[in-house]
């Protein structure tokens, strides 16, 4: 143990509910079997830890102390639920019987195992249940495994918080009623349940990468969880898509120190120092997206790696081979057709053929409606305007995007486009 000030211990306690909070949640609900109980008495217990650390000292080891505090948090709750529900005082009793068991088997040990049998894994495993309905298994997965407010995933998703509310209370609903097992599926289960938690890896590696909110351009936790989780199912199961997952965001990760300034201003791929890309990373994305690529049976996670690799070896965006980037996309918009992809092509055409080609392409992908509020779409077509000398619309669209996104630096990289155009 040692000493430290009230404040001292308040940002300690910041620090790990960011990094940690995810993984204690996740070792929580292993333990108690019910989300809503799990999660409040995770807060319970770092409200223990600031009220008891700056007097007790700070454990050598503050997880399993957190974990085990909630627990006991949990085991109190539920005593004082039994008053009125019988059933709640078994599930106390069994609760209680769990801890002394724990304590016998050298409980610090067994709550900081990060062997493959992950808790997070399996709570991903269990939000993408095929049970759970699909829309359920992304908000779940960023509630529960991510920590992201139901606000936080409306925004990302483009819908209503109190939506997002109702479809994770149904999902836990569920897990709890059916009920479904915590657990990472057996190897026959294993390849119909992968596709969904790819999907869901991917989305949060996302929210990392890009942040729907907030003050920061990245938020490297969830991208640096999202490889973690990646890296325990390419061991788990090392099938095409997976290899390929972890390569595209191995990539793209690999230029995060080079997309903002110093003082946290956006900086756009056009104006990157490329020397800081981390080589490192780019050569395992390289090696596994070679894997992936030699079976022959990839999909889309992998053409994205392949794209993302044909920036990672050139050495600037002018040496960049765009037509490439073209033949891929199109070979993506054909095995995952969707707005977002069509709308990385046009910019891919812009590059390849010139703004007004780029420009035809958005045009035709707003028309649809689709990306109505993606804000990157508006920023897109405000870029190909400003290029063709067309003003008054890039000024338009420009502010269309300003009001459709919620990340500051993106809002001051478009406010500062915006006033160089009056």
């Amino acid at each position: 143990m040692s000493e430290h000030s009230t404040e001292q211990i308040r940002e300690l306690l910041d620090s790990l509910y960011r990094v940690d909070s995810g993984r204690i949640l996740a070792t929580l609900i292993r333990l108690l079997g019910d989300f809503d109980l799990a999660e409040e008495a995770m807060h319970e217990a770092f409200a223990a830890a600031l009220s008891l650390w700056p007097t007790s000292g700070v454990p050598g080891n503050p997880r399993p102390w957190l974990i085990s505090t909630a627990r006991f948090k949990a085991i109190d709750t539920l005593r004082r639920r039994a008053r009125f529900d019988a059933s709640q005082d078994e599930l106390a009793r069994y609760l209680e019987a769990q801890s002394s068991s724990a304590e016998r088997s050298n409980e610090e040990d067994s709550l900081e195992d990060d062997g493959l049998e992950d808790d997070r894994l399996r709570l991903i495993f269990t939000c993408c249940h095929p049970s759970l309905a699909p829309e359920a298994h992304v908000a779940l997965t960023l509630r529960e495994v991510c920590g992201l407010t139901t606000e936080e995933i409306a925004k990302t998703f483009l819908t209503t918080p109190r939506t997002l509310a109702q479809r994770i209370v149904r999902a836990k609903a569920k897990i709890r009623d059916t009920p479904i097992r915590y657990e990472v599926p057996s190897p026959e289960e294993l390849p119909e349940r992968l596709d969904a938690v790819l999907q869901v890896v991917y989305l949060v590696f996302n929210e990392g990468y890009c942040a729907a909110a907030g003050a920061e351009v990245t938020r490297a936790e969830l991208t640096g969880e999202a490889i973690r989780l990646g890296r325990l199912l390419a061991e788990l199961q090392p099938e095409p898509e997976v290899l390929g997952l972890l390569a595209l965001m191995l990539l793209q990760e690999s230029r995060r120190a080079a997309r903002k300034s110093p003082t946290g201003e956006m900086i756009l791929l056009e104006n990157q120092d490329r020397s800081l890309w981390n080589r490192e990373q780019i050569a395992e994305g390289v090696a596994l997206l070679e894997k992936a690529l030699k079976s022959r049976r990839f999909g889309s996670y992998t053409l994205q790696a392949a794209i993302a690799v044909v920036h990672a070896e050139a050495e600037s965006v002018a040496a960049t081979d765009w037509r490439q980037i073209v033949a891929l996309y199109d070979r993506l918009s054909r095995i995952q057709p969707s707005p977002v992809v069509q709308l990385n092509r046009a910019v891919a055409i812009a590059m390849r053929d010139g703004p007004e080609a780029g420009l035809a392409q958005i045009d035709a992908v707003l028309k649809h409606g689709e990306l109505a509020d993606y804000y990157l779409a508006h920023s897109a077509r405000a870029d190909m305007c400003r290029r063709l000398g067309r003003t008054a619309e890039a000024r338009s669209s420009y502010e269309k995007a300003l009001a459709l996104t919620q990340q500051e630096p993106e809002r001051q990289f478009l406010q500062e486009r915006i006033r160089q155009l009056k």
